[in-house]
């Protein structure tokens, strides 16, 4: 049997927004204890941000500055929440940073793989890519050999996935930044 592979790139190219002036909160406190919700409100207070952000000429002002703090507020954080998680991320948590990648996204396409795909499964593919990509580089492009098959194969059944499961979630991976997230998420989980 073939196996579609996909150099599965890491997706978490982020910009972080900068942090709004207020007293620093050390990045190991939050590092621990940031939830999903709040790193969608963060998601959507950067937006906020960064649209005032793009206004600026210069200095900030006050009344831009009393905007950017009503787009964190109006998400749903406190300023000092969100200049937590932001100085976390920049700090370089790639968990931290992988999941905010994830919030990020949009949803996968109900009943498309990335909808369906859990969390364990997203965990054996990044295992079974991190044990095919070596194989994979030494192909250059190159149809693989008999035995370069069967070592490809044999890793990703090690993984615990279904040879069918990870085709169709490197198949799908491409057209889906939610599930490029998550298997990010799920590499930088297993790296951590």
């Amino acid at each position: 049997m073939r196996i579609a592979f996909l150099a599965a790139a890491s997706v978490l190219a982020f910009a972080a927004a900068p942090a709004v002036a207020a007293p620093a909160v050390p990045a190991a406190v939050v590092q621990q204890d940031v939830t999903d919700a709040e790193l969608a409100s963060y998601a959507a207070a950067e937006e906020g941000v960064r649209a005032v952000q793009a206004q600026v000429q210069g200095q900030i002002t006050a009344e831009q500055q009393a905007a950017m703090v009503a787009a964190i507020e109006g998400a749903g954080l406190t300023l000092d929440r969100f200049n937590a998680i932001s100085q976390s991320v920049q700090a370089g948590d790639e968990v931290l940073a992988a999941r905010l990648a994830v919030a990020r996204a949009p949803e996968s396409a109900a009943g498309s793989v990335g909808a369906t795909a859990t969390d364990a499964e997203l965990g054996q593919f990044a295992a079974a890519m991190a044990a095919v990509r070596p194989i994979a580089q030494q192909l250059n492009g190159a149809a693989p050999t008999a035995e370069q098959q069967a070592a490809m194969a044999e890793a990703i059944a090690s993984s615990g996935l279904a040879l069918e499961r990870f085709n169709a979630i490197s198949g799908a991976l491409a057209a889906d930044q939610r599930l490029q997230a998550r298997v990010a998420l799920a590499a930088a989980r297993s790296d951590g």
